[in-house]
């Protein structure tokens, strides 16, 4: 069985090797488009996490039988000429819950606490010029009793809301989609999420129902001093608007993912004079070692199930 896998820089410094027991293997650590039907023309299983397999390419791969998405996500995949080929396609669902969840609390902690600022305040010797054993300049605040929104309320959002709650925290959801209904917590409209609470987090997929969710006026709605953080999807939250208002409104934001990844050097959110309040990570909230060794096995296990 020949296997490719076309992107395996976005494992990391992940251990590979159990791919070898299952055939012949070609690692590629990067594909672009171009790149992408000489590398999977003659073989018969692909793993890929993002590089797009599209129906033409699919027609020209006589052997190929399974398509493996190295991620839960399946929008990189024709899945209608897929089924038509009889080309079998397994992804990978659950694997990195915890790690979103711990890299959710990751970062309300770092804007939360002025991590940023406190950090800088020592390394750059103030707190030695000082002469004080303390330094207070910047508050911070305990999440116990405030008020936590969480969009999006599926495996992610439910332990999020679990810890949050555990911290003191009063935890309310809004649904996406309008069908969740779970009566340990109170189910809100966007609104009220957005004006009531101090915390808002976003757990959910980029859809019809989502995309642009929070823009200009939303932004608007939020309550001074809130954070909200987008482990998400990119496209959720307006960048544009947030650019603009993020100078012009006391707000702290987290973004784990952006509409177009990696982000442009000269993007609107760069320019950002309130970056004290913008902390912004390049998509690693599933990343955790544990949760890319979960998901490398569930791989290997989905071409050994072929």
């Amino acid at each position: 069985m020949k296997i490719v896998l076309l992107d395996t820089l976005t494992f990391g410094d992940s251990e590979l090797s159990g791919f070898d027991t299952l055939g012949e293997v070609s690692n590629y650590e990067t594909t672009s488009p171009e790149q992408t039907l000489e590398r999977i023309k003659d073989v018969d299983v692909i793993v890929t996490n993002k590089v797009v397999i599209t129906a033409e390419m699919m027609s020209a791969c006589p052997r190929l039988k399974l398509i493996c998405i190295a991620a839960t996500g399946m929008n990189n995949v024709d899945l209608d000429a897929a089924k038509e080929k009889n080309i079998a396609v397994k992804n990978v669902a659950g694997y990195s819950t915890d790690s979103v969840i711990q890299h959710t609390f990751s970062m309300l902690f770092y804007l939360m606490g002025s991590s940023r600022y406190y950090d800088e305040y020592v390394k750059d010797g103030l707190w030695s010029d000082s002469g004080l054993f303390t330094h207070v300049a910047k508050p911070f605040f305990e999440l116990k009793g405030k008020k936590w929104g969480i969009i999006g309320l599926g495996e992610i959002g439910s332990g999020v809301a679990k810890i949050a709650t555990a911290f003191g925290a009063e935890v309310s959801y809004y649904s996406t989609s309008g069908k969740n209904d779970n009566a340990q917590y109170k189910r809100e409209t966007i609104s009220n999420i957005l004006e009531q609470s101090d915390v808002i987090s976003i757990h959910a997929p980029l859809n019809a129902d989502t995309q642009d969710l929070i823009a200009h006026s939303e932004l608007l709605m939020m309550k001074d001093g809130a954070i909200l953080l987008n482990l998400g999807r990119g496209g959720i939250v307006s960048e544009d608007a947030l650019s603009y208002i993020l100078d012009a409104k006391p707000i702290y934001v987290g973004l784990d993912v952006l509409e177009k990844e990696p982000m442009d050097k000269n993007h609107a959110l760069t320019k950002v004079k309130a970056q004290d309040r913008l902390y912004i990570t390049p998509h690693i909230a599933w990343t955790s070692v544990e949760a890319r060794e979960k998901l490398i096995a569930s791989v290997i296990e989905n071409i050994r199930s072929l």
